[in-house]
């Protein structure tokens, strides 16, 4: 595929990613801290149950730990994304409700071939989306009542702006670092309205609104070992250290009144508060076992302390330290076979286990996902296809079950970018 054409076509998926920008289904787990993190997993990643920390990658690239980068010897882009479905069950019931969202949008190339690759990339931080709604009866002086609807919801999150470098040090040893541009909104308000008055009805309510902006930097690191037991065995170690930052961050609270349909009859600014969100370090470890380009098992585990967490709203606190743990692997019958396309496609599956930083009735809350992916070649470009189903949380000890199934699309192209031609 010539390069017009890819480009082509990436300002396509960079049109779609904008329709749906923004519309991640509604999750009431999203109301915590600067809300629900998307993680660093590419597609490819995201089939094998997220792990990608300790394995290398050539014709993939290489989210999660910049150290990894220096295998992408051709330049690579990447696209992709993803839609979901949630079903949240309580004892009362059931709601049901979905979305989408562009998962990511990223490039790689190398500096210096097996020495020196640097990568920059788009894609979603964190998503805010969650609603409350809690109708109550009101008495009245005079013996009678009425009804009153009290709201709360939220939205925004966060994205990220990255550019991430890996570099070799020796044949089995290469360091990476990340630095990142976090920048977003997230409002979250709380409104009630009166029904059967006898005046005009309207709704008032209390807008919070955060602007977020501030750099992150993270460090990765690779180690690989090639021909184990004199045959063509990798074994891999990768670890990434995200460092804890402080974002500046600017609270804006409104009063305003509106009628049922949404029109404004009066706004009014309460006060701006500025300063800062702290978002604790994180560490992940992982580990990789791979025979050439026909399978690979690898696992990691990730660990982060958000009882160090702190923000600008008061009721943001109070979270926990937070963990991940994963398996996963990926198996290509013979990357070889011209006779057998099926032979040649990448089959993936994995499982992940999660305990989130908040807690819900009292109880810490997990999250438990399957996930399957398959990747279709195209010469040096591949289709790459995921889903995962999952369960969030437990009727008996968080009140709220979410039961999810997110499903994965993107694009993988890779090319021979920036080599000088030598004629004879």
């Amino acid at each position: 595929m010539s390069v017009v054409k890819k480009i082509f076509l990436l300002c396509l998926v960079v049109i779609a990613t904008k329709e749906v920008q923004g519309q991640a289904a509604r999750s009431p787990f999203t109301t915590f801290g600067i809300g629900d993190p998307y993680g660093n997993a590419l597609i490819h990643n995201q089939g094998m149950g997220g792990t990608g920390v300790a394995q290398p990658q050539y014709w993939y690239l290489n989210n999660q730990n910049p150290a990894l980068l220096v295998f992408n010897s051709l330049t690579v882009f990447e696209a992709g994304l993803v839609g979901e479905r949630r079903t949240l069950r309580s004892k009362e019931g059931k709601d049901k409700n979905t979305g989408g969202n562009m998962s990511y949008l990223v490039t790689a190339f190398p500096i210096k071939v097996n020495k020196w690759t640097t990568s920059i990339g788009l894609m979603p931080y964190t998503n805010v989306d969650y609603e409350y709604i809690n109708p109550k009866t009101i008495p009245l002086p005079n013996g009678e009542s009425m009804t009153a609807e009290f709201r709360e919801y939220g939205s925004g999150g966060l994205t990220q702006l990255y550019w991430s470098n890996g570099v070799r040090i020796n044949k089995e040893m290469s360091v990476g670092l990340k630095a990142t541009y976090l920048f977003g909104p997230i409002e979250n308000v709380y409104s009630n309205q009166l029904n059967q008055t006898d005046q005009i009805p309207y709704v008032i309510a209390i807008s919070e609104k955060s602007s977020i902006h501030d750099f992150n930097f993270g460090v990765g690191y690779s180690f690989s070992r090639d021909s184990l037991w004199g045959k063509n065995y990798r074994f891999s170690i990768g670890a990434v250290y995200d460092l804890k930052t402080n974002l500046n961050a600017k609270r804006t609270d409104k009063f305003y009144r509106t009628t049922v349909a949404g029109d404004t009859i009066e706004s009014t600014e309460l006060n701006n508060v500025h300063g800062q969100i702290t978002v604790p370090g994180s560490l992940t470890l992982g580990f990789a076992l791979s025979r050439g380009l026909k399978w690979s098992v690898s696992t990691e585990f990730a660990y982060q302390n958000w009882s160090n967490f702190s923000s600008i709203n008061n009721d943001d606190n109070g979270l926990q330290k937070s963990w991940r743990a994963a398996l996963g692997g990926e198996i290509t019958p013979d990357p070889l076979a011209l006779g057998s396309y099926l032979k040649r496609l990448t089959y993936r599956i994995g499982a992940s286990v999660e305990q989130y930083p908040f807690l819900a009735n009292g109880n810490s809350v997990k999250d438990y996902g399957i996930n399957f992916g398959l990747s279709l070649p195209a010469g040096r470009s591949n289709l790459n296809l995921a889903c995962k189903v999952g369960k969030r949380g437990n009727k008996e000890q968080n009140i709220l079950e979410e039961n999810y199934l997110k499903i994965y699309f993107g694009i993988t192209f890779n090319d021979q970018w920036f080599i000088k031609r030598k004629f004879d």
